[in-house]
């Protein structure tokens, strides 16, 4: 039990912000727990400390955290403050105009788009809503379709079903980036009461042109005079990326994919999965079983608002990272030329292709917020940038941001090419390990309860790193201030550590490169590879044990 002023103080903040929450049933929710908490309830108390430890950051690209009232989660004041934050900032540049907003299918997200556009309408923007719940690259490539000065979409991507978020792009259409994070952060808080945030119901909703000018370029990007033939199990995560997705391979001329019917729909509860993310185990069950009994040649999963996309060939995963590369080295055979770039924590074999093909390459800190900003240090436009948790950029031009659906189609031109020479992805993995070295990916993720824990392990890690690993001495890299990074390097391997964007994890990346020779075959590589990774993993495991 808290003494009795802390009590006091925290049931002062409460109901504080209670007589200012516009919203008449999250008001109804902070009172239960208000009521409880009076009377001594230790769980409300305990509540009512969390949803009051602080509001909600900016964290990748906006807001994210759970339906809950409060400051410390997502819910129609924390929006409108948001909304009313993000018009500030906009209007203190001196930037005037257009603000597009999007939302996918997840709980409360068509209410916190409306209120968004009617906080933004009511502070001097035209703020246009899409016309109905979409895949986020939808909204990424709406900013620049509207020439707008800024765009919002509401979703929390693969998050659990009770969690939303808040995610915001300028005029550039990429997502927001330091300083303008923490100076919309600023104007949020600047903001004084909820209740008297201004409102205007003069916002616009827009037809489908926005939706069908995106699919007729994302569909152009493939060539007209590639082969067709080649046949695709999907699944939509109970998502948004269905109607699109399909829209899409239709305008392009490939055979329609077969759905995962029970995952077609959007369901905000995702009822057949326990994670709506299709890196987690078990996610893919259902897409895997579809591919078994169908005979697909290739699977393809979007998450829930359709900007990341999973690949499985033959009956089995492919990582992010094999996707990742297989996707550049497709572009660089169509005579791509600009800039290819990764996130640093992304397999180091895309420096190596784009070397060898002589074509610009940058390794950017974890993000699409600096993955697309990469020209800004080679000096050549974008051509391509991925990271390993299935998010890349096959078209920059039209979407500055990751985005799960122009992948698929991309990745559906090249497995069919490769099919018409008697080829899989697998097969074309296999040249390029042969080309440049097998180059083995894995990853450890540790959920903590308490943030701090986090930053924790980061410091006895960085007092103590460790010397050697895999019996080959290691050099340390620390990425502070710009990032909250350890590398350790050494000889053909690597491990990076971060904490996550997201989620409250510490996530660990791994790699290993083994050379393909005659000698040794990709047989024998693939082998050692799986051993050295194996090795690699339980002595990682052992420097982050708590």
């Amino acid at each position: 039990m808290p003494a009795e002023g802390e009590l006091e103080q925290l049931l002062d903040l409460v109901s504080f912000w209670m007589a200012d929450d516009p919203h008449a049933d999250d008001v109804r929710e902070l009172g239960a727990l208000f009521t409880a908490a009076t009377a001594g309830r230790g769980d409300a108390i305990a509540e009512l400390r969390d949803r009051f430890s602080g509001p909600l950051t900016f964290g990748t690209a906006g807001l994210r955290g759970p339906l809950r009232a409060g400051p410390a989660g997502m819910n129609a004041a924390v929006v409108r403050r948001a909304a009313a934050g993000l018009a500030a900032y906009l209007t203190g540049c001196g930037t005037v105009g257009t603000v597009v907003i999007g939302y996918d299918a997840r709980h409360r997200s068509r209410e916190f788009a409306h209120d968004s556009a009617a906080v933004l309408s009511a502070a001097g923007f035209q703020a246009l809503v899409l016309p109905r719940p979409l895949p986020t690259p939808v909204l990424a490539f709406a900013v620049g379709y509207h020439r707008a000065v800024a765009g919002v979409m509401v979703t929390a991507s693969h998050n659990p079903p009770m969690d939303n978020g808040y995610k915001v792009y300028l005029g550039d259409g990429a997502q927001i980036a330091p300083p303008a994070d923490a100076h919309i952060q600023a104007a949020i808080a600047a903001v004084g009461s909820t209740q008297a945030i201004p409102l205007a119901e003069n916002f616009s909703r827009l037809d489908d042109a926005v939706v069908s000018a995106y699919v007729d370029q994302i569909a152009g990007l493939v060539d007209p005079n590639s082969p067709r033939e080649l046949s695709v199990a999907y699944s939509a995560m109970h998502g948004v990326g269905s109607l699109v997705l399909r829209d899409v391979f239709a305008r392009a001329g490939y055979p329609a994919p077969e759905v995962v019917t029970a995952q077609d729909e959007p369901d905000a509860d995702f009822p057949t999965v326990g994670f709506p993310n299709p890196e987690e185990p078990g996610a893919m069950d259902l897409l895997l079983a579809l591919m078994d009994s169908s005979g697909a040649d290739l699977g393809i999963a979007n998450d829930p608002d359709a900007d990341r996309c999973a690949i499985a060939s033959r009956g089995r995963m492919l990582s992010g990272d094999e996707v990742g590369v297989l996707l550049a080295d497709h572009l660089l055979s169509r005579g791509a030329t600009g800039t290819f770039a990764a996130s640093i924590v992304s397999s180091s074999l895309l420096g190596k292709i784009a070397a060898a093909h002589r074509v610009p390459y940058a390794e950017t800190l974890t993000g699409f917020k600096w993955i697309v900003r990469a020209p800004e240090v080679t000096g050549v436009p974008l051509s391509y940038g991925y990271e390993e948790a299935l998010g890349y950029a096959v078209a920059p031009a039209l979407v500055r941001d990751k985005d799960g659906i122009s992948a698929a189609l991309l990745f559906t031109e090249l497995a069919a090419r490769l099919k018409a020479r008697g080829a899989t992805p697998g097969d074309r993995l296999d040249e390029l390990a042969i080309e440049h070295g097998l180059h083995a990916t894995d990853q450890i993720s540790i959920r903590v309860e308490r943030l701090a824990e986090i930053g924790e392990l980061m410091h006895r890690l960085r007092q103590a790193p460790p010397a050697q690993l895999l019996g080959r001495d290691v050099v340390t890299e620390d990425l502070l201030p710009d990032a909250d990074v350890l590398r350790f390097r050494g000889q053909d391997l690597r491990v990076i550590l971060r904490p996550s964007g997201t989620e409250p994890k510490l996530k660990s990346y791994l790699e290993v490169v083994v050379p393909v020779s005659p000698d040794t075959g990709i047989l024998e590589a693939r082998g050692r590879a799986g051993e050295e990774l194996q090795a690699l993993r339980a002595q990682v495991s052992t420097l982050l044990a708590r």
